[in-house]
């Protein structure tokens, strides 16, 4: 049998819930009589608490002094998204302030925005094609980078002097940021453009781990031959593209970076403002790296609950190996998740330790005991997230962690060497 905490609490509200499933059309699959399903169902976003910033760490935005001066008198365009924010802004006195509201407010003369995947306000799906538009509050023009045009046009940089990009990431390849910021730079390489970078913490940042990426599976999410744990800040990272001539073209990008202060790469960081709708938590960033591999299977990864990236499950998980259950449905960040209105059998890791390290077991469980094998792998998304085909070749002819693993050390090695060059922080 089964248990599940945060049970319905009665039959009645439980039908109900079925009920408006099948009249808004979608699929509901009921569970056996002894499976009991948690309320699975989410609400509106709900920003983390801004108290957890450590106060001795200062972010690249809170040092106005170190880069107003820089932004003064030219035409200025901002790379960011809802994580762009100065925290306990002297002008305004609220907890943050948004990066752009703050510049304005002293005259900075910004002329447009480009938002990266998820949008400038942060409330696109993943993976959701973000169209051009209009900030509604200050007016300004916002040109997507995440669709059809990844890269800035020249364009819609000719009346820009300076490029300003901060963005909080979290150290994955696959998470697109750093596709990004690549983009961005290449375009302003193409266009003598400087582009100055904000620097902030990188959550991830106390280890480097997985696969490294070969270059024949290239893609927007992983445009470059990094393992997917990468153990670097936005700012690191920018000086390796122009270091190891990953712009192409012989293009080098003019940068200057505004590090943050008293931070190192083992500084435990908790991130205040979720840097996407679908990583709601520091448990949900800690997992992301280990349950992202999922993307590209029949398992959904938590999309369309509130526990995003903390559970895992599918309606093909042989039951008798799970002692979990959830029903995933339409929610902020997941329009449509995988299997909504199924029941997932899978695991709840919200108590599980915190990783310094990829965990695989999780993911070759799911194989090894899900209903279909067959159906289990979506080839050519789960080898573009994994950077390379050998990974799912290597699961399905029965490895194990560890020895999947062996065949990681050599790529990992070479990179921490590469990635020594380029390092701010300790």
């Amino acid at each position: 049998m089964v248990f599940v905490r945060n049970a319905f609490k009665n039959t009645f509200l439980f039908l109900f819930i079925i009920f408006i499933s099948c009249v808004s059309g979608i699929k509901t699959t009921l569970p056996p009589s002894s499976v009991k399903i948690e309320n699975s169902i989410s609400t509106a976003y709900i920003a983390q608490d801004t108290t957890k910033i450590q106060e001795s760490i200062v972010v690249g935005a809170n040092l106005t002094d170190d880069y107003i001066p820089i932004l003064e008198n030219k035409k200025v365009a901002i790379v960011g998204n809802q994580t762009s924010v100065i925290f306990k802004d002297s002008i305004t006195n609220q907890n943050y302030v948004h990066l752009v509201d703050s510049l304005l407010s002293r005259n900075i003369k910004i002329q447009k925005v480009f938002a990266p995947e998820h949008g400038f306000r942060g409330k696109a799906d993943a993976g959701e094609l973000v169209a051009d538009s209009k900030d509604i509050k200050t007016g300004l023009p916002i040109f997507s980078l995440h669709g059809k045009n990844k890269k800035p046009s020249k364009e819609a940089l000719s009346n820009i002097d300076i490029v300003v990009f901060d963005i909080q990431d979290v150290g994955v390849r696959f998470y697109t940021y750093i596709s990004t910021l690549h983009y961005v730079m290449q375009a302003c390489a193409e266009n003598n453009i400087p582009v100055l970078i904000l620097d902030r913490p990188n959550p991830n940042a106390h280890y480097i781990d997985g696969p490294t990426l070969e270059p024949e599976h290239s893609s927007f999410l992983g445009v470059h031959p990094i393992p997917l744990v990468h153990g670097m800040t936005i700012g690191e990272y920018a000086k390796m593209i122009n270091g190891e001539g990953w712009l192409g073209k012989d293009l080098t990008c003019e940068i200057n970076i505004i590090p943050v202060k008293n931070y190192s790469h083992t500084a435990s960081y908790s991130l205040p403002i979720r840097p996407s709708p679908n990583l709601p938590n520091d448990k949900a960033i800690n997992l992301y790296p280990s349950l992202g591999f999922f993307e590209g299977t029949s398992i959904n990864a938590g999309r369309g609950t509130e526990t995003q990236f903390q559970i895992f499950g599918s309606p093909d998980l042989i039951i008798e190996k799970y002692d979990y259950a959830y029903i995933p449905r339409p929610n902020f960040g997941s329009k449509y998740p995988k299997h909504r209105g199924e029941v997932c059998y899978g695991k709840d890791l919200r108590k599980s330790e915190s990783l310094d390290s990829i965990n695989l077991e999780w993911l070759i469980n799911a194989y090894n005991h899900t209903k279909v094998k067959e159906k289990f792998f979506n080839t050519k998304s789960f080898t573009i997230h994994a950077g390379t085909k050998k990974l799912q070749q290597q699961i399905e002819q029965g490895l194990s962690f560890q020895e999947i693993k062996n065949t990681w050390i050599e790529g990992l090695e070479k990179f921490k060497v590469k990635r020594a060059q380029y390092l701010i922080y300790q």
